[in-house]
């Protein structure tokens, strides 16, 4: 089968309202004709306002991140139910910033998922290794335990809606690129992950994206490999023209 390729921006901390609205307007007029799939995760305080200028168009729009719990006294968090209220399609879970920086662990992530996928918005599930873990030849063991644990008890319907991310950690906003063979291994080795947790047709429908240091420059020869089914991408997302070229590659 042919799996749909899956381009996603991640802004991170970056650009005021009038900044994001400027860069989702570009986006929305350029990547209009695209034919892959596409996403962008502004902060949370752009959310309504880039949410309201791609609503109708092919770009969904994700949150970078969210609470594990639905609601409550939890201070400078944000809930599920807020968005889904400003209109959030996806929420990225598990990123290599928020593992490693604020300390979440599988256990807070997979719990995380689980709430996602039970409101109804479907995930970005990163994983990766670092530098020192890919060193000791243990990248795929940490990919591994990543995957099982965030995907705990999640049900095979629910699995349909989780959308994987290798990002190996040495290669994120480092300038580094795992080459397309090393990235396209651990790929193969995470989709064969998915095959004994669930089955083969569960393990050819997953997409897997890659993320580390993505550009226009790479962006294609990582696509040509058979398990690379699109891009999570940092730095090059903040700006149409270094973003566009990725999205509409091939």
């Amino acid at each position: 089968m042919t799996r749909p390729y899956y381009i996603a921006g991640n802004w991170k901390m970056h650009k005021t309202r009038s900044e994001a609205a400027e860069l989702a307007k570009t986006l929305t007029a350029r990547l209009k004709d695209g034919k892959h799939k596409y996403l962008v995760a502004p902060s949370f305080t752009s959310l309504e306002t880039v949410g309201a200028i791609v609503k109708g168009s092919n770009i969904l729009l994700g949150a970078q991140n969210m609470a594990a719990e639905e609601q409550g006294a939890h201070t400078g968090e944000v809930s599920v139910l807020q968005l889904k209220d400003l209109g959030v399609q996806v929420v990225i879970l598990g990123h290599s910033e928020r593992r490693h920086t604020y300390k979440e662990d599988d256990e807070l992530i997979n719990k995380k998922v689980h709430l996602a996928l039970n409101h109804g918005l479907d995930v970005i599930l990163c994983i990766g290794e670092l530098l020192s873990e890919r060193e000791a030849g243990q990248a795929e063991k940490v990919c591994e335990t990543q995957t099982r644990k965030g995907l705990e008890g999640v049900s095979a319907s629910g699995l349909e809606r989780v959308t994987l991310a290798y990002e190996p950690v040495w290669a994120i906003g480092t300038g580094k690129t795992a080459t397309p063979e090393d990235a396209d291994t651990i790929h193969a080795y995470v989709r064969g992950v998915i095959a004994r947790l669930y089955d083969a047709s569960a393990a050819e429908k997953m997409i897997i994206q890659y993320g580390g240091s993505v550009k226009a420059e790479n962006a294609a020869q990582l696509m040509a490999k058979e398990n690379i089914d699109g891009a999570l991408v940092g730095g090059a997302s903040l700006k149409a023209d270094t973003f566009v070229p990725i999205a509409m590659f091939g």
